[in-house]
């Protein structure tokens, strides 16, 4: 939808202003997972989760998606 395709865009501008904020990365790959951008969506799971090892929610993500 229109409303999905902005958020991913403002969320995606959060995670170039704040590009050490664990939780705008793990955001922006909930939207793309949600637009059904797969490998997007891993892309920043995975940088969220660099940014931070505990973030239980990326890793689990990214199993749902079929990375480990």
């Amino acid at each position: 939808s229109d409303r999905a395709a902005l958020a991913a865009e403002v969320l995606e501008l959060n995670a170039e202003v704040f590009p050490e904020s664990a939780n705008a990365w793990d955001s922006l790959a909930e939207a793309c997972a949600k637009n059904g951008d797969k490998a997007r969506a891993i892309a920043h799971y995975r940088k969220s989760l660099e940014l931070n090892p505990a973030n239980e929610n990326a890793a689990e993500k990214l199993k749902e998606l079929g990375e480990e």
